[in-house]
């Protein structure tokens, strides 16, 4: 289902999140260099350039199937691409979708584009979209990212916080209770909790293994 709209140009002081294109893909490149970067995505497209150009065909290919809509952001003085994010799990009939699949360059990390670029999707999703649910998803462990939300806090507050755990291995730091818990796992201060995908790793295993310092 297509959904009017849903493919602006966003202008802030920092970034442009604007629809991706072809033209992005060499910049795109050179922006996710940093291996840091894919630590928390379920691929690591910089594993080589044809990894990237298979991640980036996918983009625009889920972006015209109508299942997400693909966004590059790049700088607002400069023009040059920072990074990427998404619109994905539209669901045009029940009013939501969830804003994911983003990633800047670690020489955009800390100086607000990611806020910026959050709350421009965000804004258009509730303003011109007619959103009533608009939905991030993060791992606990991924700083980050959780920080980038926190940030979104200055902005106004969530009507609702959902926490979705996949596996449950306790010790969690946030101070809410799971609402949505996959498989729970019991795990001491030394182990942690390996996930393989079908996808990503050829088999599917909830692993514990003990943790490595340094």
């Amino acid at each position: 289902m297509s959904w009017e709209g849903i493919a602006p140009r966003l202008e802030g002081e920092i970034v442009v999140v604007e629809p991706l294109a072809p033209s992005h893909e060499e910049g795109l490149w050179e922006a996710a260099s940093d291996p840091r970067i894919w630590r928390w995505m379920p691929v690591n497209a910089i594993e080589s350039r044809e990894t990237f150009g298979a991640w980036f065909a996918e983009a625009l290919e889920r972006t015209a199937a109508g299942l997400d809509q693909a966004f590059a952001v790049v700088g607002a003085g400069s023009g040059a691409p920072l990074g990427s994010t998404r619109y994905l799990a539209l669901r045009p009939e029940h009013r939501g979708l969830e804003i994911g699949w983003t990633w800047l360059s670690s020489a955009a990390w800390g100086t607000g584009a990611n806020v910026e670029a959050k709350l421009l999707l965000m804004g258009h999703a509730f303003d011109e979209l007619g959103c009533m649910r608009v939905e991030f998803k993060t791992d606990a462990l991924n700083e980050r990212s959780r920080a980038a939300l926190e940030a979104l806090f200055e902005h106004g507050r969530p009507a609702r916080v959902q926490l979705l755990v996949l596996i449950d291995r306790g010790h969690r730091e946030l101070p809410i209770e799971a609402r949505y818990v996959g498989r729970t796992v019991q795990t001491s201060d030394i182990e942690i909790i390996e996930v393989k995908f079908q996808e990503i790793d050829g088999m599917e295993k909830v692993l514990m293994v003990e943790k490595v310092d340094g």
